[in-house]
């Protein structure tokens, strides 16, 4: 019975995540994302590039 008084008082608590704060969190991410596009693109493709070269050694 505790455990469920628990889970209780944690899904009522008001101090967690607020759906605000995920959207702010996720605009920023995906803001970032655009700004490196290029760059992470370049990483991408080196480390793909890297693990095919290194593969095809085996």
């Amino acid at each position: 019975m505790a455990m469920r008084q628990f889970w209780k008082r944690l899904y009522e608590e008001e101090d967690g995540i607020s759906t605000v704060e995920i959207i702010l969190i996720i605009v920023v991410l995906i803001g970032l994302v655009i700004i490196f596009k290029g760059q992470l693109t370049g990483l991408v493709n080196s480390i793909f590039g890297k693990i095919i070269s290194q593969s095809n050694s085996i």
